[in-house]
């Protein structure tokens, strides 16, 4: 009996193994690819082969010095970091103030506020994006980078879920505490709150930083034809047009690293406050 148990986990381990080993090769391949071919010397675009001949700097010497014809890609990555800062900075502190509100105050609309806010947020983006678009346009602020600032912080506080979450696993004993010796609920959130939060915070600054990284749709109509003003995201994605994609393809890949970069850096940085982050909001919602 017990052999015939000690068996069957032999087996079933080896299926998990093969089964996790065979979705990791099929998720790490395109970014190993992606690599590889960044620095690959000799062909155009692509080629039939996985592995390249040859290696060189040259694709990420051309993405930094090549800025005619419609390519500019030290602008773009400049314009996507200007955005990601004052997006992140903004979306933080809104996420983080509309978070506190739900779970530290009680007023009449709390509930039916928290109940649309969640329906908000069941429906997909895009449906508002040209709506979005006319108010912006009726505004004069069409292929701006204020206006990518502002989509990417306005609906902030809808995020609020896991920030709540937080919240309300920080004991309420420390507010009344803080009430008692005279401080401020202002004073409560930025000296008492704030202080202990800081896994949520580190959580919030990193979403909040990679979402103009990775967007393409809105920006896409928001930008329009300002090519001075593209992110990284529509610039990238530029380089493969008709036209180009034969002589600009391994920029594209080699552009498609750098991206990655910063991103990646920081998440490493952050990782450990990211994971405690969402465990310690996942705890109450």
């Amino acid at each position: 009996m017990i052999k015939s148990y000690k068996i069957r986990r032999v087996i079933s381990n080896i299926f998990v193994y093969v089964l996790l080993g065979g979705l990791g090769l099929i998720w790490i391949s395109p970014l190993v690819y992606l690599v590889l071919h960044s620095f690959r010397a000799e062909g155009l675009a692509q080629v039939d082969y996985l592995i390249p001949k040859s290696y060189s700097f040259q694709n990420y010497i051309d993405l930094f010095t090549v800025t005619g014809g419609g390519t500019n890609f030290p602008r773009w990555f400049l314009n996507t970091f200007i955005v990601a800062i004052f997006s992140c900075v903004i979306s933080t502190l809104a996420v983080l103030m509309v978070s506190y509100s739900f779970s530290r105050l009680r007023f009449k609309a709390r509930k039916p506020m928290i109940n649309i806010g969640m329906i908000l947020g069941m429906f997909p983006g895009f449906m508002t994006m040209i709506a979005i678009y006319y108010l912006l346009k009726a505004m004069g602020l069409t292929q701006t980078l204020v206006a990518l600032v502002i989509c990417y912080s306005a609906g902030a506080g809808l995020g609020y879920q896991i920030s709540k979450g937080f919240f309300d696993t920080i004991p309420r004993a420390l507010d009344e505490a803080a009430t008692i010796d005279g401080a401020t609920r202002n004073q409560i959130f930025w000296k008492i709150i704030l202080p202990m939060s800081k896994p949520i915070i580190v959580y919030t600054v990193l979403t909040s930083f990679i979402g103009p990284w990775t967007d393409f749709i809105l920006a896409k109509i928001i930008m329009g034809s300002a090519i001075d003003n593209y992110t990284v995201a529509i610039g990238l994605q530029n380089m493969l047009a008709a036209g180009k994609s034969l002589t600009q393809f391994k920029m594209f890949l080699a552009g498609s690293v750098v991206v990655a970069v910063p991103i990646t850096i920081l998440f490493l940085i952050m990782q450990r406050y990211y994971v405690e982050g969402v465990t310690a909001g996942g705890v109450k919602g």
